[in-house]
């Protein structure tokens, strides 16, 4: 009976843990406003992507906002703008500021935006700040009162993709619980184990077999994000180097699972080794 109830403890334990450790990936790094910036502000420095940013943020600023009378003096300083936005002194809190903008657009609730700004239906980058910063260079260079719009959003996905972080918000706080549940779970199995060995080279094996499953899951996620497309060149770009981080973030958490596996694995190996050794005394005759 100990034997049974320790088996099935290590797989509920490692149910638990194969559902808690992707839940917290995605509640860390991209739920939480403060993770989500954290993980993607990185993504600002990439060339081409600032170019493309620049650009975005700069033909926002049509002829429709500059006074035709104006526009030969200004057209210049919004090409030069283009050139030497990211390098900016405001230029990384202005992308902080678009990141969390973005954020609160795709994952808070509409009634909770503040008055003015439009709820979002799909995935959007709201790039408002980068052309404030564009506008205020105009303004500061011409005294012209250049307005920049309250929002200037681009799509990186569809409705779809939206409801997905909607549920993903709704469910990814509850892996920590998960957590807790599967370190009682393997708890309760060490404890009722007659030979803890077993226990602690099954905890290992899978470990090894999760980290593998997740790399094969991860890599099927990312293959499927890839192959939308927005229409958006911007977009696109965003969404290229957001998977790409996104996969080395969560391969080091894979990495580091597969090295607990194969540790727990060694240590079940060795206390079999050491437990199971024939006793070596005297014998008595």
């Amino acid at each position: 009976m100990r034997t049974f109830v320790s088996a099935v403890a290590v797989l509920i334990g490692l149910v638990l843990a194969a559902v808690a450790v992707p839940a917290m990936w995605v509640d860390r790094n991209i739920v939480q406003e403060d993770g989500f910036v954290a993980f993607t502000a990185p993504l600002g420095k990439d060339p081409v992507f600032q170019q493309r940013l620049a650009s975005a943020a700069v033909g926002s600023l049509g002829a429709e906002r500059i006074p035709e009378a104006l526009s030969g003096l200004v057209t210049p300083i919004l090409k030069s703008a283009a050139q030497s936005l990211t390098s900016m002194p405001g230029y990384p809190d202005a992308w902080t500021e678009t990141l969390r903008r973005s954020h609160r657009l795709n994952f808070a609730d509409p009634a909770t935006l503040p008055a003015g700004a439009g709820a979002a239906t799909s995935l959007t980058l709201d790039l408002a700040p980068l052309v404030g910063l564009v506008a205020k260079q105009v303004a500061d260079a011409t005294t012209l009162p250049l307005e920049a719009p309250d929002q200037l959003l681009i799509t990186i996905g569809q409705p779809e993709h939206r409801q997905i972080l909607e549920r993903m918000s709704a469910y990814a706080p509850m892996g920590y619980a998960a957590a807790v549940g599967a370190l009682i779970a393997f708890a309760l199995a060490f404890v009722a184990a007659r030979r803890r060995w077993t226990v602690l080279a099954g905890i290992g094996i899978g470990a090894l077999v999760l980290a593998g499953a997740w790399t094969l899951a991860a890599g099927t996620v990312g293959g499927a994000v890839a192959r939308t497309s927005s229409g958006n060149e911007v977009a696109e770009i965003f969404k290229s180097e957001f998977v790409s981080a996104a996969s080395s973030s969560f391969a080091q958490w894979t990495m580091v699972t597969a090295v607990a596996g194969g540790v727990l694995l060694a240590a079940g190996l060795v206390l079999r080794f050491v437990g199971g050794r024939p006793n070596t005394g005297s014998i008595g005759g």
